[in-house]
């Protein structure tokens, strides 16, 4: 069972009214007269919808059947194919259950697909990737005296602000939770 007092932004899920929602926000509240509540903005998985809802501060809920597996993109035509790495079957999403990972997708790369109740409901992109420029201006020499940045676009069409050094060709370590560059890889 899951407490109002273990809700932690953007990362506690519940099962709420049969269906897994994530905590995007709360506030505690305590009137003057009353007892204390939560208000919390809370998350659909399955359909995406945000909604607006208050409980009682000692309120309790049941975890959701939630279980993650690796799957690895293969491609994209007007669904999003993935393929477990257990069991090797493959699995078609539609545009909205790859929505977060979508400016991350690659060919052969492995990603973590949330799963409720045995069927997939969502992918997510790996915290750190590593992509290739496509597309930046060159830096001219003597920029890099005060460590500025300029936009490259990467080979998913993902826009990142990288330092004057990197070029057309390198790769680079991006970390998805932000859209922020790491580091140069060779």
């Amino acid at each position: 069972m899951i407490s109002t007092s273990d809700f932690r932004k953007g990362s506690t899920k519940i099962l709420w009214n049969n269906e897994p929602w994530v905590v995007v926000d709360y506030q505690l509240v305590k009137p003057g007269k009353g007892g204390t509540y939560l208000r919390t903005r809370l998350k659909n998985l399955l359909t995406g919808r945000i909604l607006e809802e208050t409980f009682r501060s000692a309120e309790k809920f049941d975890e959701p059947d939630l279980e993650y597996n690796q799957m690895q993109f293969l491609y994209s035509d007007e669904h999003y194919h993935f393929m477990d790495q257990d069991s090797y079957e493959q699995y078609a999403f539609n545009a909205d259950q790859v929505e977060s990972a979508k400016k991350y997708l690659k060919d052969g790369i492995v990603y973590n697909v949330l799963k409720f109740q045995g069927n997939p409901i969502a992918v997510e992109p790996p915290t750190f990737l590593i992509l290739e420029v496509k597309e930046t201006i060159p830096g001219v020499k003597g920029d890099t005296a005060q460590g500025g940045s300029k936009p490259a676009t990467l080979e998913t069409g993902l826009v990142v602000q990288v330092p004057l050094f990197i070029a057309e060709g390198h790769k680079v370590k991006i970390d998805t939770r932000d859209d922020k560059y790491i580091e140069k890889v060779n």
